[in-house]
């Protein structure tokens, strides 16, 4: 009989166990297998930071845990218990993958300071300077020799004035082409990118998120496999009690056991319809032929690389990292040597009678007051948005040129690696929704 704990169906419907168990079980397979694989998604993505509860004991056990399992984004600091999205709470992870295995591969520090044209940021450097000109070089002056500063008489000034503002372009040129030399010293990229996204992860899962949009709308809607799953397995029922070995399980269990396999299956689909095969084979090796990432290649490479450029690798970014970064000292020791030269320069003859009448100590500190008004200006390089957006559109080009042109299998690993480690921790929740629509199943329709 086909009955459940509360209603008779067949009664009810007048339908025998079989049309029951033929219309029922597919049914509830294909929302078990949506239910699991729309879940499966969120869980990559949601919620960006920790949801959890101190729970009380966990800190005595955490320690002796698998490390497989102290690492899954269910525990934070050893004390609560709860959940994070797995993107956001790898994001640092995330970030050294995302440098690893696309930022890489489109170039180093000098690739990307060539593409940003450092002719084109000293000339817009030259004219936010432009715009303090005259109090720079009085705080620089007064900073060096405040007394001579003070007794120049006004049409000297306005002769200093003029030399800097006649000079500026090419002591811009010159200070950014120095930077250019050094720029590999200067700059690294994977802690620039991994300091940047480490303190955003909700940037990193919007990356990756719009990065795979819709395969991962696919890998929910494919959950919808579990319809003839569950009709092969209905069929199956009918025959069970008659298959030698397993007809001695009862049939509530088999219901069990297979409503978890499709959980599993239908994940497993999901991911390897995405992922591979990376390069088309014929449809009798594969039915699908082409991971569907791969498939969009051109297209993921054009959103990925408009991402890179106007999220991550943007003139912000990078004139923070020269700036206040790690090696922040050698951007200023770099910027120092070359304003020094220029200052020399422009002195020319007058740079003996200038180190007497101000002194050795007065000059040096002229030169250190240059290069402390030039860093302070530097950020201000990223302030203009017209032209943060112009250099923003020539690291898309390079991007998105470099992201088109890898090898099929390296570029669907970009996405993959997002998943990979997790994915064994997808199928088993897979399994465990299937039993539990399983155990629904029979709670309400019997076995």
């Amino acid at each position: 009989m086909s009955s459940g704990m509360f209603i008779d169906w067949e009664h009810v419907t007048g339908q025998s166990k079989l049309v029951i168990e033929l219309v029922t079980i597919p049914i509830f397979s294909a929302v078990a297998g949506l239910i699991t694989n729309w879940t499966g998604v969120w869980m990559l993505f949601a919620p960006v930071t920790f949801k959890g509860f101190r729970l009380p004991g966990l800190q005595m056990i955490y320690p002796y845990l698998p490390r497989r399992v102290q690492v899954l984004p269910i525990f934070a600091e050893g004390t609560q218990f709860g959940f994070q999205g797995f993107i956001p709470a790898r994001t640092e992870k995330m970030a050294s993958l995302t440098v690893d295995k696309a930022i890489a591969k489109i170039g180093g520090p000098a690739d990307f300071y060539r593409q940003l044209e450092p002719e084109a940021i000293a000339a817009q450097f030259a004219a936010v300077i432009a715009d303090d000109l005259r109090p720079t070089i009085d705080f620089v002056m007064a900073q060096g020799y405040p007394q001579l500063w003070n007794d120049l008489p006004p049409q000297w000034r306005e002769m200093l004035y003029a030399r800097v503002a006649e000079e500026l372009p090419t002591i811009a040129d010159r200070s950014f082409a120095a930077i250019g030399e050094h720029i590999d010293e200067l700059m690294n990229v994977k802690t620039m990118i991994i300091d940047y996204l480490r303190e955003r992860p909700e940037m990193m899962k919007d990356i990756i998120y719009n990065l795979g949009g819709p395969e991962l709308r696919f890998m929910v809607w494919s959950g919808l496999l579990g319809f003839p799953f569950g009709l092969v397995l209905a069929l199956y029922l009918q025959v069970h009690h008659a298959v030698p070995f397993l007809g001695q399980i009862p049939a509530a269990v088999m219901v069990l056991l297979g409503t978890a396999a499709i959980g599993v299956a239908v994940n497993i689909i999901a991911v390897r319809v995405v992922f591979t095969p990376a390069i088309a084979k014929p449809w009798f090796l594969c039915l699908w032929r082409q991971a569907l990432f791969a498939k969009r290649q051109d297209e993921a490479a054009t959103d990925l690389g408009h991402a890179i450029a106007h999220q991550i690798v943007t003139m912000e970014t990078i004139v923070n990292h020269l700036v206040h970064g790690p090696n922040a000292d050698k951007t200023q020791r770099v910027i120092h040597i070359a304003l020094r030269e220029e200052i020399d320069r422009i002195l020319g003859r007058m740079r003996p009678m200038v180190k007497v009448a101000v002194g050795g100590r007065r000059l040096t500190a002229i030169h250190q007051g240059s290069t402390t008004s030039a860093i302070a200006l530097v950020p201000t390089l990223a302030d203009n948005l017209d032209f943060s957006r112009t250099q923003a559109d020539k690291i898309d080009r390079l991007c998105a040129q470099k992201l088109r042109d890898l090898p099929p299998t390296e570029f669907v690993d970009l996405l993959y690696c997002a998943v990979e480690q997790d994915a064994w921790l997808l199928y088993l929740h897979g399994g465990v929704l299937g039993f539990v629509v399983g155990l629904a199943h029979l709670v309400i329709f019997g076995a």
